[in-house]
């Protein structure tokens, strides 16, 4: 745990007491802070209260002389309706805050790099921290992935944070001044939370709003919303702007040309690898994200060979596209993280003979994304509450299941999988990515993915 010494002898309040919120709050303590703390639910309060949290109800707090709010990314203080807590602080003009905000406060001449984007951002920060690793540089992955900001260690000298961020996190995030900042995408997620589109790419832009002295910007060039702040940020001049793709030349940047991860941030255009092999990073998205990866590791000065051989050793993310089981001419692959349309598109797109299982909480108006994998969807077995809907917009696209809960799809879609790729040679995939969040049947993409792994496991043990 990391104290935060900038509020001592000040009042901080600190609604949500999940894990990124209690070390906040014993954060701030250990820093002198006077925190007043409390969560909705009894039995956080009674875990905070375990570990000498002190606890106030926020409902009835005199805001007066407050010198923060540190909210829980997942609490609304704007759309689609405040919390009332975040509200009242609003009246009183006491600053909203994150976790991340006060990592950055308390170290404010760190080396920070930041990742943002609606897909993608998990795989390229921990690809970063791989890369960061395998050339001897000291780092710490966090922030909206894995380890709260403030759960993280010390770094000393030449190392490195590296914190995906989220667009709730970016917009309670004031103090950050990243030295590397990158947007990878953006497409529309999270909508209700932002007012609209325009919100939420607002709040994604944020991460290049206060940057460190000669600060770099890399930005994807994949789409039209990325590329328009790409070029706002050359206008501006406040950072040093290095663009990548994962599918075609991004003039001064970093891409990938069929597969092949190409430097052109001298203009060169010079081959460092081949990308087709490396099992965790299959295809055009993943190869931005290595492009990414690469041109942040290129700013801290590791050479292009030392990268290429820790490309090539990633062992990827659990619940992105993970391969997690083999059975006959068959893949099974849990890319539970895919909660919208277009990462689960990403997904299939990598894919011949898909038996796509697919449903949960959904966010979108369509799946207009995914229409072009159509074809190439053998089955799509479906579960959760849009089951229904899914299979009104599939129509006879694509063989539709209606299959209830994942352990019938996962059941069902091995079966079918199996007797095609024996009758009809090939390599089939059973492919979890759901387009859909998975609160309607499981706490988290963490547990369903689990649930899934689990199941394929247990197919294994049994058998084809």
């Amino acid at each position: 745990m990391i104290p935060v010494h900038t509020f001592s002898g000040q009042k901080v309040a600190v609604l949500g007491l999940a894990r990124s919120g209690l070390t906040a709050a014993l954060s701030l303590a250990a820093g002198g802070a006077e925190v007043c703390a409390w969560d909705d639910a009894e039995a956080r309060r009674g875990e905070a209260e375990a570990t000498g949290v002190p606890l106030t109800d926020l409902a009835e707090l005199d805001w007066t002389g407050c010198a923060a709010l540190v909210l829980s990314p997942g609490i609304p203080d704007q759309y689609p309706t405040p919390n009332p807590i975040a509200a009242a602080a609003r009246v009183a003009d006491c600053p909203i805050i994150c976790d991340v905000d006060l990592l950055a406060r308390a170290k404010p001449d760190a080396n920070y790099i930041a990742v943002t984007g609606t897909n993608g951002k998990s795989t390229t920060s921990a690809l970063i921290g791989h890369i960061l690793s395998a050339a001897g540089v000291p780092n710490q992955v966090g922030g909206n992935i894995g380890v709260p900001a403030l759960d993280l260690g010390d770094i000393e000298g030449t190392g490195a944070y590296v914190l995906e961020l989220s667009s709730y996190q970016l917009e309670r995030t004031p103090s950050l001044k990243p030295n590397v900042a990158v947007l990878l995408n953006i497409t529309p997620d999270h909508l209700d939370r932002h007012g609209g589109l325009d919100g939420y790419v607002a709040a994604k832009r944020m991460i290049f709003d206060n940057p460190a002295t000669g600060g770099h910007a890399i930005v994807g060039m994949e789409d039209s919303a990325s590329r328009g702040i790409g070029m706002e940020m050359m206008v501006r001049g406040a950072h040093k702007i290095t663009p990548i793709s994962g599918s075609a030349r991004a003039a001064g940047g970093v891409y990938g040309e069929a597969g092949i991860l190409i430097d052109d941030m001298e203009y060169g255009q010079v081959p460092v690898c081949d990308l087709k092999p490396v099992a965790a990073l299959p295809g055009t998205h993943n190869w931005q994200n290595a492009a990414a990866a690469y041109a942040v590791a290129r700013l801290q000065g590791i050479d292009a060979e030392t990268i290429a051989a820790a490309i090539a050793t990633f062992p990827g993310l659990p619940h992105r596209q993970e391969i997690v089981g083999a059975i006959g001419s068959v893949l099974y692959v849990n890319d539970s993280k895919a909660t919208n349309s277009q990462a689960a598109a990403k997904a299939l797109d990598c894919y011949d003979a898909i038996y796509w299982i697919a449903g949960g909480t959904f966010k979108e108006e369509n799946l207009d994304a995914i229409a072009p994998s159509f074809e190439r969807i053998c089955g799509a077995y479906l579960i959760g509450d849009a089951a229904a809907r899914f299979e009104a917009i599939i129509g006879a696209s694509a063989p539709v299941h209606q299959c209830g809960d994942l352990e019938t799809a996962v059941m069902r879609a091995h079966v079918a999988a199996q007797h095609d790729m024996d009758s009809e040679g090939g390599v089939g995939v059973v492919l979890l990515s759901p387009a859909c969040a998975s609160f309607d049947q499981f706490d988290s993409f963490e547990a369903r993915g689990d649930a899934f792994r689990d199941l394929v496991q247990a197919l294994e043990g049994a058998g084809p």
